[in-house]
């Protein structure tokens, strides 16, 4: 899909909510994985970051980027589920979810999340 302008906008800022939630339940890494451990081919990079990383280090910066670069956003995504699955339980992680979820039906609806 396209992004129109708001869209773009609305992404952006589920983005950052998406990062404050990560910190504020403490799924925020200070080390940055060596750029072996992010160049897997692995989806998730699953076999050399944990979920938080992947987020954190590659799926963030990856939308980011896309934002900048008015580029097409993906067709489908199905992050949430994954989220609920692997991230280990705190106070936190349903905020966090919660975005995720947001953030695959803004896909999937190739619409603004509201």
């Amino acid at each position: 899909m396209s992004p129109t302008h708001a869209q773009l906008h609305a992404l952006a800022d589920l983005l950052l909510a998406i990062e404050q939630a990560m910190r504020e339940a403490d799924f925020w890494h200070a080390q940055v994985p060596s750029p072996a451990a992010m160049a897997s081919r692995t989806p998730f990079c699953a076999d050399t970051l944990a979920f938080s990383e992947w987020l954190q280090f590659v799926f963030i910066p990856r939308m980011h980027a896309l934002i900048e670069d008015n580029a097409t956003l993906p067709g489908t995504s199905a992050i949430a589920p994954l989220a609920e699955e692997v991230l280990d339980e705190r106070r936190g992680k349903q905020t966090l979810v919660d975005h995720l979820r947001r953030f695959d039906r803004m896909i999937a609806d190739g619409e603004a999340p509201g």
